[in-house]
């Protein structure tokens, strides 16, 4: 299970660290859905921000167990308030995005306290 723990962890940390550097350096892939959904520009960098300080509390999990957990926690409750806001933006097709990145994060959450 510890090791299944670090696989998923790492891959999580990977793919959330990715998508915080996207907002950061404002890629077009990231930028036009935020735009269409109204969301702020103001609230870009804090929203980067987030995603990449979770994504380092991850990896930081991984030798203090209740940075993790937080670093999930928090990741879990951002993707879910990004898949709300797709659905207040009724842009049900992309609603599935904020909960692909979710589903690492939850993983490693339960793997975390399983392990």
């Amino acid at each position: 299970m510890n090791v299944a723990y670090h696989i998923v962890g790492v891959v999580a940390a990977l793919w959330i660290g990715f998508s915080g550097y996207s907002l950061f350096s404002r890629q077009q892939f990231v930028v036009e859905p935020l735009e269409q959904y109204g969301v702020p520009r103001s609230w870009w960098n804090p929203l980067a921000l987030a995603k990449s300080a979770g994504a380092l509390g991850l990896v930081v999990g991984f030798f203090v167990p209740a940075v993790g957990i937080a670093a999930a926690v928090g990741l879990i409750l951002y993707f879910l308030g990004a898949a709300a806001t797709t659905i207040r933006a009724h842009s049900y097709k992309t609603t599935v995005f904020p909960l692909l990145y979710l589903a690492p994060a939850a993983a490693t959450l339960a793997l975390q306290l399983a392990a």
